[in-house]
């Protein structure tokens, strides 16, 4: 392996478990032909405010909670398997600097990954790391906000307009994050 394929390579452990739950769930989603929906899962208040974000979004019909452990972790899993065969992938990153998404890209085809950055929306709480810094309902709104303006989008995107990876309330604007 040459040091750049070392800087690619995540190694895991080799496992036999299964969560019965996230089977059960994969099934269904596979079954009911659910879109995945995957958020960054940071510490900080930014990785708080998408997972809540995307936790609301799996909420709305044609839509379900991915989990990302399984998808890296038990690749034989019907949660993974759910999410590797999904026509499309929803992501809701935390920040700039798309840790989620620089992964999910060496795993899902381009064109079926939608990335979104919710820092860009509502760029606020740079300065602060913990999540209980901001008051709950606060989170809350935040993350609602930032749902209601990934499913406008998803909406948009459903009759062929934007872009697969969006930071920007119009999702016919072609606006990219770099």
């Amino acid at each position: 392996m040459n040091s750049d394929e070392a800087k690619k390579a995540v190694r895991f452990g080799t496992t036999n478990a299964i969560c019965p739950i996230g089977e059960a769930i994969g099934k269904r989603n596979i079954r009911d032909s659910a879109i995945p929906v995957l958020s960054c899962e940071g510490a900080c208040i930014r990785g708080e405010i998408a997972r809540l974000a995307a936790n609301i979004i799996s909420r709305n019909e044609s839509y379900g909670r991915g989990c990302h452990g399984e998808l890296l972790t038990v690749p034989n899993s019907a949660i993974s398997q759910w999410i590797k065969a999904a026509e499309k992938v929803v992501l809701i990153d935390g920040c700039f600097l798309r840790c989620h998404g620089r992964i999910l890209e060496n795993m899902i085809e381009k064109e079926k990954l939608i990335q979104f950055d919710a820092l860009s929306h509502y760029k606020k709480y740079t300065d602060i790391f913990d999540y209980e810094e901001v008051p709950e309902k606060e989170r809350k709104e935040v993350a609602h906000s930032f749902a209601d303006l990934v499913m406008a989008s998803l909406n948009e995107l459903s009759v062929g307009c934007g872009s697969p990876r969006l930071e920007s309330a119009d999702p016919c604007s072609g606006a990219q994050d770099a």
